[in-house]
């Protein structure tokens, strides 16, 4: 344990000494909420609002506050899993300058190597990623607040869940890279991707029924849902306080991703949070079995 705690805490001073590293995964969050409020804030409100029936009076405010609140989940999303690629990049470095080479001849166990890896890239990851969720509240409180306490206990709750998912995943993908060109093309495609992949860009209900059906296969889908679901829960209160018909709630909850379905079934909060942590111990497994082989070419 006292040699897993020094990897760890070695791996976290190494982050904050690579200036360059730290202010990549610290403006990471910045640049996405600046982005995606100025280009899809104005298309997710036009979108929202040509979905509401014309006989209901909407304030400016609910308005607001349902667009901010998609865009935060949206960013958040996205942030918890793009920022551990380029927070695991430690791992790469250590390949890359010959750090490995001192850990292969000292007395330390492969799979310890790796597991500081993993718990400095979350702990990293969820400093960084928790200041997002700081931003991200700021921005709603300007636009239209409807969250309570307990909402923002799930979403913290979600965000570590998100890290571990996106830790492990970024473990598993930066195993065998060996130089930080490698990493810096892999992380470049994660990051143009897994935002449509997750359904962040854009909602899942928007794309065909053969992409719906695909896509309730892949996790990423119920943990970006778990975050809209607990940053709009308050939204959705307000609505049905306001008057909305139920079955108007329901199908804006659709459009926005809240009830993802998977073959028929409406898939709950509760059975989202099992997925996720289902996906990061079937990954976590594959991860320490990865690290347990032999590595032919070391260092």
């Amino acid at each position: 344990m006292k040699t897993l705690l020094a990897l760890i805490n070695r791996n976290r001073k190494l982050f904050f000494r690579d200036k360059g590293m730290l202010f990549s995964s610290l403006i990471t969050p910045i640049i996405l909420i600046v982005l995606y409020g100025t280009f899809l804030a104005n298309v997710y409100k036009q979108s929202f609002e040509s979905s509401l029936p014309e006989f209901l009076d909407v304030s400016g405010k609910l308005i607001n506050g349902t667009v901010a609140s998609q865009l935060a989940a949206a960013l958040l999303a996205v942030s918890c899993v793009t920022v551990t690629f380029c927070v695991n990049l430690t791992m790469v470095q250590d390949r890359a300058n010959g750090s490995r080479k001192d850990f292969n001849v000292a007395p330390v166990k492969k799979p310890v190597i790796y597991l500081g890896y993993f718990f400095s890239t979350v702990l990293n990851s969820l400093m960084v990623n928790l200041l997002a969720l700081v931003i991200c509240l700021g921005y709603i409180k300007t636009m239209g607040w409807y969250l309570n306490a307990g909402d923002i206990v799930l979403l913290v709750i979600d965000i570590v869940v998100l890290i571990l998912f996106g830790t492990v995943l970024s473990s598993i993908v930066c195993y065998p890279l060996k130089t930080q060109g490698q990493m810096s093309a892999v992380g470049t495609i994660v990051s143009a991707g897994y935002g449509f992949i997750c359904g962040a860009y854009m909602p899942i209900s928007n794309f065909s029924k053969g992409l719906q059906k695909g896509m309730s296969y892949l996790p990423s889908t119920y943990g970006t849902s778990m975050l809209k679901n607990h940053m709009l829960r308050g939204v959705f209160e307000e609505m049905e306080a306001k008057g909305f018909p139920d079955e108007v709630v329901t199908g804006i909850a659709d459009s926005l991703d809240c009830n993802p379905v998977f073959r028929d079934h409406v898939v709950t909060t509760t059975e989202m949070l099992v997925v996720m942590i289902g996906a990061v111990l079937v990954l976590g497994v594959v991860y320490l079995m990865m690290t347990a082989v032999p590595e032919k070419n070391q260092g």
